[in-house]
Order: structure tokens, then C-alpha cells, then sequence
């Protein structure tokens, strides 16, 4: 693992009146050039697209980096204020009306993608479908692909306390998609068949799935993406009928889950003082596959954030440099430890 680089460490007060700590990426800015701020939110994955982004930035394109620590709420009125520039995972769906009242207004940027194919549903291991040779495993359920073979194969999940049905594994008490995937339930008709087993946690859910897994065992459940865990796993969504508004509209939820966008966004002042910068962003684009490997790396090495970053600079070359011209990427590489 790359030594971590030292950081600096500043003080910075927003018009939120919440006291933030930067850390700065980079020594001193040039006298011509303004730092880069970027909004660092709770999860791994933005961490690691904020350390990523701003080693090119700030390597590539001599700008100073911070990087602030921020919650959405927070992040959004610091964008919209023009102190903070970019948010490289903004879960627009999660919070509709705040992005909209941002791009509208014209405060903020919105450049697009870093990852277009996010996903939630429900999943199986890939094993009990198509078998695995290597750890001798016999496919149980080589006919099940959409959410209409589901009866079929209750019993193969059978719920060990109630084994009069089998279990879903539904997700976090309070999380809105545990109250839909509830819902979902009904709609197909699959409560008749499966107890609807709310985990208490994202440990026990995560835990449960990989406990299964590692004894070659059924699971069938709710889950997302980008994470670790199907970073890890050979997991397979079970095929539902496409996600359809009126459906959602009408509350019956008999469909798959919305698609999710998950953008770049910037404040609009950058366009003017960094457009090579807003030029970078609006070519990053990553996938929800390869961020499961970088996050499943961090789960099996105990990496940080920023030996995260570095790891996907030296192993995935290949997709970083189309997103900059060839001059900013030898910088990019030199720099890399």
C-alpha cells in the first residue's frame, strides 16, 4: 500500500455557519490560480472520486485542492454559496427539490454522470443459477431468471424460523426502500410465499449475504450498488418488469426500482475561473462495476480513501487518461508516489 501523503490542515468557515476542516491536497496555490474546493461527504465512494479528482487537479492542472468535510444539506448551501465548487456524487432522486432549486436558480452545474448505471434490486448468488466449478457448486436453480419464478423456489430459501415460507432479506428500519421493497412484496404476490425479514442494520444485512455466500448457500434479498459487498460477490439481479411512473405514481410498485443518477456538479462560477478544471469534469465517468472493486479493495486491504485513490490511478490507468490530454496525465503520473 502507497505511504499516505501528508495534508494540510485548514480552517474554514461556511455562510452555513457549520465550521468545516479542509484538507488540502496540494502546497502553495500559484498567485493566478484559485483552490478547488471539493464537498466530502460520509460514504467511501465520493471520498475516493473527491481524492481521485483532486490529485489530477491539483497535479495535472496546478491548482490547490481542499477537500471539506460536508453533509448534503450543508454541501448544497455551501455550493450554491460558491464555497464549495464540486460535489463528484450527487444522488439527485434523494433530493430532488434541493438539486432543482440549485440548477435552476443557476447556481449550480450539473456536468453529468460519474457513474449512469448505479443499481438497487434484489439479488441471488450467481451460484445457485449457473453452478461454480471451482468451488463445487451445483446450480439448485438453473431455470430462475425474473420475479415470476420466485414461488417456485421458496423452499430453497427457506426462513430457518418460520420454514413455512422462505426469506427476503429486506433492508434498514426507516430506510425508505425497506418500505417499498415491502410494497413490492405485496404487489407480486410474493408475501404469500416469503416472510419479509427486515434486517436491523447494514451489517447484518451486508453480513448476512456474505455469510451465505461463503458457504455456497441460497440468500435472495434487497441490495445496491456501487458497494463493497457486490464488489466481492458474484451476485445476480432477479429480473423485474421495467420501472414504469405510473406505477410509482400510483403507489403499487410493481416494477423495478427508478433509475438513479448520480452526477458531477459544480458552482457555476467555475466555469469562468476554472474551465479547464469543469473541461476534466465533464469527462470523468466511471461505472457502478468498477466502483465496486474499488471499494471491495478497501474492505480486503483496510485502505483509506486516499490509498483508494492512488490504486485506481496506477491500476486503471486506461480509464483516467481519456479523460485529460496526454500532457496533464504525464504530470499525473509523475507525481503519482
Amino acid at each position: 500500500m502507497r505511504a499516505r501523503r501528508e495534508v494540510c490542515i485548514k480552517i474554514l468557515l461556511v455562510a452555513t455557519g457549520l465550521l468545516l476542516i479542509p484538507l488540502s491536497l496540494a502546497g502553495c496555490a500559484t498567485a493566478e490560480k484559485q483552490p478547488i474546493v471539493f464537498g466530502d461527504c460520509s460514504w467511501d465512494s465520493v471520498q475516493v472520486h473527491d481524492r481521485i479528482a483532486g490529485f489530477i487537479v491539483e497535479h495535472g492542472y496546478g491548482y490547490e485542492v481542499e477537500i471539506i468535510p460536508a453533509e448534503t444539506a450543508a454541501l448544497w448551501t455551501g455550493m450554491r454559496q460558491g464555497d464549495v465548487d464540486v460535489n463528484m456524487e450527487s444522488w439527485t432522486e434523494n433530493i430532488l427539490d434541493i438539486y432543482t432549486a440549485a440548477i435552476e436558480s443557476g447556481d449550480c452545474v450539473d456536468l453529468g454522470p460519474n457513474y449512469p448505471d448505479s443499481g438497487q434490486g434484489w439479488l441471488v448468488p450467481t451460484y445457485i443459477i449457473e453452478g461454480d466449478a471451482e468451488r463445487g457448486i451445483e446450480a439448485v436453480a438453473p431455470d430462475l431468471k425474473t420475479i415470476d419464478d420466485m414461488p417456485e423456489y421458496w423452499e430453497l430459501f427457506k426462513d430457518p424460523e418460520q420454514p413455512d415460507k422462505g426469506r427476503f432479506h429486506n433492508s434498514i428500519p426507516g430506510w425508505k426502500c425497506t418500505e417499498l421493497n415491502s410494497l413490492k412484496l405485496q404487489a407480486y404476490g410474493l408475501d404469500e410465499y416469503y416472510n419479509d425479514f427486515i434486517c436491523g442494520s447494514d451489517a447484518a444485512l451486508s453480513g448476512s449475504m456474505f455469510a451465505a455466500y461463503e458457504k455456497g448457500e441460497p440468500w435472495f434479498g434487497y441490495y445496491w450498488e456501487p458497494t463493497w459487498v457486490l464488489g466481492l460477490m458474484d451476485m445476480t439481479y432477479v429480473e423485474e418488469p421495467p420501472f414504469d411512473q405510473a406505477e410509482w405514481d400510483n403507489e403499487t410498485y410493481g416494477c423495478a426500482f427508478p433509475p438513479t443518477q448520480v452526477n458531477i456538479i459544480v458552482n457555476s462560477g467555475l466555469l469562468e475561473r476554472a474551465p479547464d478544471v469543469v473541461e476534466f469534469l465533464e469527462s470523468y465517468e466511471t461505472t457502478a462495476a468498477l466502483n465496486n472493486k474499488i471499494l471491495a479493495y478497501m474492505q480486503e486491504t483496510e485502505a483509506d480513501t486516499m490509498a483508494a485513490a492512488l490504486y485506481f490511478l496506477e491500476e486503471f490507468e486506461s480509464v483516467w487518461t481519456k479523460w485529460v490530454s496526454a500532457d496533464v496525465a504525464n504530470k499525473v503520473k509523475a507525481a503519482l508516489p
